[in-house]
């Protein structure tokens, strides 16, 4: 399989061999499947094609390449691989995990939290606390969420990153298909497993919760926009770009992609009160179907 320079590089590095007496365990194929669209990797794990094995691939996985046709990237046939639904499920698991114990510690009763006072406006109340402990927490949650699933799923755990992998050609319309509705079920699984914990739907959450009796949504819709498209850049720059790839790598590419998600979570929640920040993890919202 044609793998790009770098993972090359990697596995071809000499290892130094050591006499053990330990008795060898039996020996297990691994089985990642390239994908182009693998968040915080950089594009490190694709295949360049030009070979019968990756042609093979590529006919059932054709997003494992960035260089995909329009019309492999809405061909329907590779729905049928069982390794993509394989990997739409793991990534609604990671989903339902991810959006419950974001929530969890995230959760506060559905009251608006006391408004700024005149001498520290915002810093001195649970309209700034709130924010600065979910955006730490979400900093760490994302990073490890996207360290353990990225080689299986990607990593996605949000329909607007798989939206947005599908409309830069690195996502192929079967896996946007299958990982959207993953995602949706997952996110609405967590918002169930929340109210049982939660012993009700009384509760807000950063991220999902506005009183429009003190703010229009007409004017958090800019603030919403604007850090959905900004957080997009940041994914792209730092978890998608192969130019970034010696700069930054796998190893580091997920924590700066939870460093962003986690520092524009915080930045964008207290300066309006009355709105809890902007929602780009969409699946939050799940909770108000519930």
């Amino acid at each position: 399989m044609a793998v790009t320079n770098r993972r090359k590089a990697r596995d071809s590095s000499d290892v130094e061999a050591r006499p053990s007496s330990e008795p060898s365990g039996p020996h297990y194929r691994s089985n990642s499947q390239p994908f182009a669209g693998r968040l915080g990797a950089n594009q490190a794990y694709v295949v360049e094609g030009g070979t019968s094995e990756d042609d093979h691939l590529l006919h059932h996985a054709p997003d494992a390449t960035p260089h995909m046709s329009f019309r492999e990237l809405m061909d329907m046939r590779p729905i049928k691989n069982l390794d993509l639904w394989k990997a739409a499920l793991i990534e609604g698991i990671g989903t339902l995990l991810f959006v419950y114990i974001t929530i969890w510690v995230n959760i506060s009763p559905d009251t608006a939290p006391a408004a700024p006072t005149q001498r520290f406006g915002s810093f001195d109340n649970a309209a700034f606390l709130g924010p600065l402990i979910g955006g730490i927490t979400n900093l760490i949650f994302i990073t490890l969420f996207i360290t353990s699933f990225g080689a299986i799923s990607g990593a996605h755990f949000n329909p607007l990153i798989t939206f947005a992998t599908f409309c830069a050609r690195l996502c192929s319309l079967p896996r946007l298909i299958l990982y959207v509705a993953a995602q949706i079920g997952g996110g609405a699984l967590a918002g169930l497993l929340v109210r049982a914990s939660w012993g009700g739907r009384d509760f807000k959450v950063g991220g999902c919760w506005l009183f429009t009796d003190i703010v229009p949504p007409k004017e958090i819709f800019v603030v919403e926009l604007v850090s959905a498209t900004l957080l997009l850049f940041l994914a792209f720059g730092v978890g998608l770009d192969p130019r970034q790839a010696k700069i930054i790598g796998p190893a580091l590419g997920p924590f700066m992609v939870g460093l962003s998600v986690g520092t524009m979570s915080f930045a964008s929640a207290f300066a309006r009160y009355g709105y809890g920040g902007a929602g780009y993890l969409l699946l939050h919202n799940m909770l108000k179907l519930h």
